[in-house]
């Protein structure tokens, strides 16, 4: 091979190596253009991540919402925001006050003892009821059971007054009421579950998805500020013509039916 040909051979050479050193420059440069830009998008998603879980955190709560909520209304009831509820024959002239916490189990005592008794009265147009709700034990344990029974309750009543009364008892009876620390109540479906006992509620559609949309919540938390500006301390408290019902001898409520019917006699004479 002649010098000339072996010095264009070899310049040829280097050209082809020129140029693939070129190429692999810049194949580099565009994978590592691509890192940098996955990396940019990998921290704005992260960053986004972050916001959403900090705007999540910051969002408030159903029943922190249902403070400044429209209050709506069930039916069956009177007053501003219809926390007087008022349940009974209107010939009936004394209206006996029942002021009772959901989740209280001395509440669900008094309920599955007395109970009956106090539906046969109020049927037999004794006395009226004139029920207040309370929710003092979520406080204690930054629960959420009593307020959401009480919404549930707002739903039983829209339905009628013998649906709210047959879903009180219930809620209280020794079946389907739970220990003071479990706040099963809190649980829509639970709830519903109870009020597939009676018979006005059970499928009933339309109480179903106020319980789930949480239709009363506003209207339960105005219904537990009443019971807070009412000065009653514990619950079950009962109350006629302004006095305190109690058992005889004693300063809290009647719990048997015994101690129940004497005290509502000396009451209605009263």
């Amino acid at each position: 091979m002649s010098a000339r040909n072996s010095q264009a051979n070899k310049a040829a050479a280097r050209e082809r190596l020129r140029a693939e050193r070129e190429r692999q420059a810049k194949k580099d440069k565009l994978r590592r253009q691509l890192i940098v830009a996955a990396s940019v998008v990998g921290v704005l998603a992260a960053a986004g991540g972050v916001g959403a879980f900090i705007m999540h955190l910051n969002k408030p709560t159903a029943w922190e919402a249902a403070k400044s909520a429209k209050v709506v209304q069930p039916k069956n009831t009177e007053g501003e925001n219809g926390t007087n509820v008022v349940i009974g024959k209107p010939t009936a002239k004394k209206t006996l006050e029942l002021y009772e916490d959901s989740r209280c189990p001395i509440c669900a005592t008094f309920e599955q003892a007395v109970g009956s008794n106090v539906k046969k009265d109020v049927d037999a147009g004794k006395y009226k009821i004139k029920y207040i709700g309370a929710t003092f034990i979520d406080n204690a344990d930054n629960g959420e059971g009593s307020k959401n029974a009480l919404s549930a309750l707002g739903a039983a009543l829209n339905v009628s007054p013998e649906a709210f009364l047959e879903y009180k008892a219930a809620l209280y009876s020794a079946k389907y009421h739970p220990e003071e620390r479990d706040d099963k109540f809190a649980k829509d479906d639970y709830l519903i579950e109870v009020a597939d006992t009676v018979t006005a509620l059970k499928g009933n559609t339309e109480f179903q998805n106020a319980v789930k949309d949480g239709t009363y919540d506003a209207w339960a938390l105005k219904m537990s500020a009443a019971f807070d500006s009412s000065g009653v301390q514990g619950t079950p408290t009962l109350k006629m013509d302004g006095k305190k019902i109690t058992a005889e001898g004693a300063e809290n409520a009647p719990m048997t039916a015994a101690q129940y019917d004497a005290a509502i006699a000396k009451a209605l004479k009263g």
